[in-house]
């Protein structure tokens, strides 16, 4: 597993990212404080402080590279 820091911080990037992450059959989760949530979701995304980075678990071994290149433009 991989911790890394992004922005979400409009509803355009939100659904950018949604759409570039379930591209991968690996599973990712967004953590704010004590909320943990699945990434792919776009409806749990919206429930969370987006004003803010966010944690994303990435639950990979295999494509890391692949995945982090992807989403390289929400990384903070």
């Amino acid at each position: 597993m991989k911790t890394v820091q992004i922005s979400l911080n409009s509803i355009d990037k939100v659904k950018s990212f949604v759409n570039e992450i379930t591209k991968f059959d690996h599973d990712f989760d967004l953590v704010s404080g004590r909320y943990v949530i699945d990434a792919k979701s776009i409806m749990g995304i919206f429930s969370l402080d987006l004003s803010k980075p966010i944690d994303l678990n990435i639950h990979a071994e295999k494509d890391l590279d692949t995945i982090l290149e992807a989403l390289a433009p929400y990384l903070v």
